[in-house]
């Protein structure tokens, strides 16, 4: 359930709230994200709104990928759990709470989401080895779509499939994310790709660093792709009937990612390590393409 403004309207002093906001806004320029750019597009209100979801998530990420034991990062991720039911009793008693809780009331943003990005980080904590795809499917729902409900609701879109598009769109996000991200994964003792197209290009075992090696893995990894493609293609069909400057950060994350996908597929995934990304100068033509035009 989402706060009522009673619980949480008016609970941080003026300096407090903005020493919360310089702290949300810190650790989003710090990440280097194409989500700055895309969220500087924004009006002031909404602006801060998204980098405070981004803080958390940002937060919660770090200690699933921490070099904790798997028992501390339950831990920090239960403290977390247990800081939402706080903030959303009008009780935060921390910096990226305190910047959360004004978008709260104002956007109705609903605890669920929170909570379901909380869930995603402790199926990270366990360090996934391919999972079933009813389990990935979850996981991309947990860490990807919950931002995407989140963050329309900032926005303000209207359409009435938003949250079935904004979760596409988190889908495709989150697996262009894990195609690139493999080597990188491994090093973590992770690995995404589903049981069923392992099985199905004969790979068997989830070994991180033996499936990585092994010749069938560009075969699995063109399937997952498509399967990638055909959210964007779900998200393209919902932004195509939003207004155009409510989801152009939306838009943004979607070109910048569409993108990394295509190179990823033109590589067949001969090289692993450096992932592919996109230059500064081509994110910047994404940006002024989807941000001013």
């Amino acid at each position: 359930m989402s706060a009522s403004p009673s619980a949480i309207g008016g609970i941080a002093a003026p300096g407090a709230l903005a020493a919360s906001q310089r702290h949300v806004r810190a650790i989003v320029a710090d990440s280097g994200t194409s989500f700055y750019w895309g969220m500087r597009l924004l009006p002031a209100i909404k602006r801060e709104a998204m980098f405070a979801i981004y803080a958390f998530c940002r937060e919660v990420d770090d200690i699933a990928d921490s070099d904790a034991s798997p028992a501390a990062k339950r831990a920090g991720l239960a403290s977390w759990r247990a800081e939402v039911e706080a903030l959303y009793a009008g009780r935060p008693s921390r910096p990226t709470s305190l910047a959360l809780a004004a978008p709260i009331e104002r956007f109705d943003l609903p605890r669920a989401e929170l909570d379901a990005m909380i869930d995603g980080m402790e199926m990270d904590a366990e360090a996934m080895r391919a999972p079933p795809m009813a389990t990935l499917e979850r996981y991309c729902r947990c860490v990807a779509g919950a931002v995407g409900v989140l963050s329309v609701r900032v926005f303000g879109a209207q359409a009435s499939d938003r949250a079935a598009g904004a979760v596409a769109l988190g889908d495709a996000l989150q697996l262009t994310n894990i195609l690139r991200d493999l080597a990188e994964d491994a090093s973590f003792g992770r690995l995404y790709l589903p049981r069923e197209l392992l099985d199905r290009h004969g790979i068997g075992g989830d070994d991180p660093a033996r499936v990585l090696r092994d010749p069938g893995l560009p075969a699995v990894c063109r399937e997952l792709a498509a399967r990638a493609a055909e959210r964007f293609d779900a998200a393209d069909r919902w932004l195509a009937r939003e207004e155009r400057r409510l989801v152009r950060p939306a838009l943004i994350m979607r070109g910048v990612y569409r993108r990394t996908l295509e190179r990823l597929v033109a590589g067949d995934w001969r090289q692993l390590d450096p992932p592919i990304r996109l230059g500064r100068a081509e994110r910047l033509w994404v940006v002024i393409r989807h941000g001013l035009l």
